[in-house]
């Protein structure tokens, strides 16, 4: 396996797992009962699951193979990838901190 990915790509790919995670901390971190890194770890999840995507799935693809490919990123991909993992990271992360605040607040939602 070859990793082709340059920094134009890796940047483009960092540029939206950041956007994920503002988006995400946003849309899903308004609730009490989530942690404030809600953001970075959907950041991370989108970042994670679109370079495995990109480089490990459809590493053996050339430029010709995938298009639109940006500096050895495959980013329709990528994109699909990372916010599928990045999804799923968010509602894994929010149904743990619920469970968390559940069990140090009591059934009443007055600390114990």
């Amino acid at each position: 396996m070859e990793w082709d990915l340059g920094l134009g790509g890796m940047g483009l790919l960092l540029g939206m797992s950041i956007g994920f995670g503002v988006l995400a901390r946003v849309v899903a971190g308004r609730a009490e009962t989530t942690t404030r890194w809600l953001g970075l770890f959907g950041a991370c999840g989108f970042f994670v699951a679109g370079l495995l995507t990109s480089e490990v799935w459809f590493g053996w693809a050339t430029e010709e193979d995938l298009q639109p490919n940006v500096d050895g990123l495959s980013f329709d991909e990528a994109l699909l990838a990372g916010l599928l993992g990045g999804i799923a990271t968010v509602v894994v992360t929010r149904l743990v901190g619920r469970s968390r605040q559940v069990r140090h607040t009591g059934a009443a939602g007055s600390p114990r």
